[in-house]
């Protein structure tokens, strides 16, 4: 059901104050803190969350939430392909960064936990960006509260990794094994799409498919096409609550230089719009958009693309969502 849109709610337009001017927000959203008199008002909230300490190699995607809103300055209102003009249909902002502790994993995973469940029981949709892919376990900790979700993860790594170094269960290596162990995740109404590179061997992926997880490759999203891959991802998940985790390694660095992990042999920026146009229809409780750091790509393109796909995602999401003032729907 659409609504008169908010005024409060509505993104500064560039033809009002310019893109270069004025504080940066997630696409020049309200910016609101909890105690914020209109926060049960918010039915979208995009927040980040700055840190990347379960990163192996490469640092950086600490920074990509400040530079994702510095480039979404450049997102418009609507998407003239799928029609969709998410910030009139529903109220959105900005609630700002899950404060990191950068030298202590398990509080700063425990902070993105309490932040999400705050979220979640004043029925507020999470749209988040990270960080590194480790920021999601956190994420699914608090949502999965109710039942194990359905989860589609667009990457070019399993992320299915038992430990690293020693023993570490806490890496961006191995976030969906621990959230499958956890309960967090249904196995059989997982999926992942795009996965590539090199390997060790094929633990993880043996692993994952004796779960129960569908696991498509590159080569076969494609030899099939999107919208027959999509499809099958669709069905997969079918009508029960779904989250999406989308790691900017997934296309191609010509694309998307700017991340820790990259892999060759991936999706050019338009497949990665259309796969997640491809989503229409899912029951999406959630998504996040990782791995974007902004010290390995000097020219911010990435960022640019990340916030790109970010819009995508809103657009999705906001399908789903029940317009509500004061956490009553509408």
């Amino acid at each position: 059901m659409l609504h008169d849109a908010d005024p409060f709610f509505q993104p500064v337009s560039a033809m009002e104050l310019a893109r270069f001017a004025g504080v940066p927000t997630f696409m020049r959203l309200p910016s609101l803190k909890l105690e914020n008199p209109r926060f049960n008002e918010v039915n979208m909230g995009l927040l980040g969350v700055p840190w990347d300490g379960g990163t192996t190699n490469r640092p950086g995607a600490r920074h990509g939430p400040r530079q994702m809103r510095d480039l979404s300055t450049m997102i418009r209102a609507m998407n003239p392909v799928t029609g969709i003009s998410p910030f009139a249909r529903i109220n959105c902002a900005d609630l700002g960064d899950v404060p990191p502790n950068p030298v202590d994993i398990q509080d700063s995973l425990n902070r993105v936990t309490d932040f999400i469940s705050v979220m979640k029981k004043k029925n507020i949709t999470p749209m988040t960006a990270g960080g590194d892919h480790l920021v999601t376990l956190p994420i699914l900790r608090a949502l999965a509260i109710d039942g194990p979700l359905g989860l589609i993860q667009f990457d070019s790594h399993t992320d299915l990794f038992d430990s690293y170094f020693g023993g570490h269960k806490l890496t961006h290596g191995t976030p969906f094994r621990r959230a499958i162990e956890e309960g967090l995740v249904d196995p059989k109404r997982f999926v992942q799409v795009g996965i590539r590179g090199t390997a060790y061997n094929l633990d993880d992926v043996e692993w994952g498919i004796d779960q129960g997880v569908r696991i498509i490759r590159v080569e076969e999203l494609f030899d099939r096409g999107i919208p027959d891959v999509m499809a099958e991802v669709r069905e997969i998940v079918g009508i029960s609550p779904t989250y999406c985790s989308y790691d900017i390694d997934f296309v191609d660095p010509t694309f998307a230089p700017g991340t820790g992990t990259p892999e060759i042999g991936g999706p050019n920026s338009f497949q990665a719009q259309q796969v997640i146009r491809e989503l229409a229809g899912v029951n999406l409780i959630g998504a996040d958009l990782v791995e974007v750091s902004p010290p390995l790509d000097a020219t911010g393109g990435t960022a640019w693309l990340g916030v790109s796909l970010m819009f995508e995602l809103i657009c999705i999401l906001s399908q789903n969502i029940k317009y509500h003032v004061n956490n009553e729907q509408i």
